[in-house]
């Protein structure tokens, strides 16, 4: 018999190699090459596949048409029934999509998408379940634990890509959640479930499945330890949306955030808590971040972020410690560590103060990831009152964008802001002076514009 022809491939990008190499020369990740079999070459490349592309995408006589005659009726979205969810996935569920829902193991996803099915098929949505991880009996206890009858429910406990494929085929539903892409496997290649030829062909069969049938397919994906998600990144390529379940160790709530979005914006979270019935959706996450804000702490600021289109008000903290070492420490969880190392550069030399022999640390409280410009003025804000020892009044909210010279620039949505900052109680907001302009002040709320750094923090601190 002649000797089977393999290769190397990088289980992170994909990358192949004709031999084994410690080190992947594209992604750089250490011992990811595994050894896999060539398949065998015929004279169409589509005779290697072990599935049927469906004829709606394969027609070779279709003719392009002008853009202006192509109907939307069939991109009409559909609710979930869960408004967070809907949220992130930019208005609804859209026909055709394949989403990808990341995240560690037992953070929710399949509890999330477990109840978002028990919702469609309340409204007569005949739904398919399909597990490949877990027992039919084990779905079906989580199922009563989250109150879900699931008459219009179907649930398959396969994981052939070739069965799954007929199973939908023969009767197309109007959503599929498959749980999860790593246990899928294409009998017809003979890597092992969750290797690169795996996922990539499996994740192909669901995507020609999703538009060819105009049906919604969940994928629920693996995570590796640094939080991303397994599997060559090819996969997040090949799908409409990718959604990551993030939480911090110790609370009960979940976010939810998309890192890409075919249908809509990615800078929408959605916002949910953990309880024994299952997820339950925040309606105010501005009062969740806050309920534990201590009072008269030097070093905490409320900043009126914007994530999405929706303002969140979130608790920045920062601590100011004399280092007793030559080379002080800088640690930043939730806010970027070189633009804090920026707005310390700027304390130091347009507001005096002397925090280079520092240990610097600053902390967004509740797990949450702040990015815009306008957090700098509260991240600077409480690094001056760690460093003076100096609380803010607790009904004080802060924002704006900083330059290099110490100038405050105005950002955007500032209406927004202060109106939520006002509906939980803040009285008091520092804002940059060019957003003054044309602003409709929220009622109840004192609003000081300051032009730079030093009018910011004699504003807020020198009271």
């Amino acid at each position: 018999m002649p000797k089977k022809k393999t290769f190397f491939q990088c289980q992170e990008c994909g990358h192949q190699a004709a031999k084994w190499l410690g080190r992947c020369p594209d992604c750089g990740a250490w011992n990811s090459m595994i050894e896999e079999a060539k398949p065998t070459k015929t004279h169409d490349a589509h005779e290697n596949r072990s599935f049927r592309v469906p004829e709606t995408l394969t027609n070779k006589s279709s003719k392009p048409v002008p853009l202006a005659d192509i109907p939307t009726d069939a991109a009409e979205r559909h609710n979930t029934g869960i408004s967070e969810l809907d949220r992130v996935l930019g208005g609804g569920l859209v026909p055709g999509s394949l989403v990808l829902v990341g995240g560690d193991p037992g953070i929710g996803k399949s509890t999330l998408l477990l109840q978002a099915l028990g919702r469609l098929s309340s409204r007569q949505h005949k739904a398919l379940y399909i597990s490949g991880e877990e027992s039919p009996q084990q779905v079906k206890l989580r199922s009563q634990r989250l109150g879900i009858k699931g008459e219009n429910i179907h649930l398959l406990a396969e994981t052939r890509a070739d069965l799954i494929a007929q199973a939908v085929e023969r009767e197309p539903p109007s959503v599929v959640v498959v749980d999860s892409i790593q246990t899928v496997f294409d009998p017809k290649i003979s890597s092992a479930p969750g290797s690169v030829s795996q996922i990539r062909e499996v994740a192909a069969r669901f995507l020609y499945l999703a538009k060819g049938l105009q049906v919604p397919v969940f994928l629920v994906g693996h995570v590796t330890k640094g939080g991303e998600l397994a599997g060559p990144r090819i996969l997040e390529h090949m799908v409409d949306t990718v959604l990551y379940f993030e939480s911090s160790h110790g609370q009960p709530f979940r976010i939810l955030r998309a890192h890409k979005n075919r249908f809509g914006s990615t800078n929408e979270i959605g916002v949910f808590e953990m309880r024994e019935s299952g997820l339950e959706v925040v309606q105010n996450p501005s009062e969740l971040f806050l309920s534990e804000r201590p009072e008269n702490v030097p070093g905490s600021v409320v900043l009126p972020a914007i994530e999405g289109s929706r303002p969140v008000l979130v608790e920045v903290q920062a601590l100011v410690s004399p280092s007793n070492h030559g080379n002080p420490r800088r640690t930043c969880l939730g806010f970027d560590s070189s633009r804090a190392a920026m707005l310390v550069a700027i304390l130091e030399r347009r507001a005096g103060l002397d925090l280079l022999g520092c240990d610097i640390f600053v902390n967004v409280a509740g797990g949450m990831k702040i990015d815009e410009p306008a957090s700098g003025l509260a991240v600077a804000t409480a690094l001056a009152s760690s460093h003076r020892n100096r609380a803010l009044a607790k009904d004080v909210a802060v924002f704006g964008e900083i330059g290099l010279a110490g100038e405050l620039r105005g950002v955007t949505m500032p209406e927004s802001r202060l109106s939520e900052a006002a509906k939980l109680g803040f009285t008091r907001a520092i804002v940059p002076k060019a957003n003054l302009n044309r602003l409709e002040t929220p009622k109840g709320i004192e609003i000081v514009g300051v032009q730079n750094i030093e009018q910011a923090l004699e504003a807020a601190l020198d009271d």
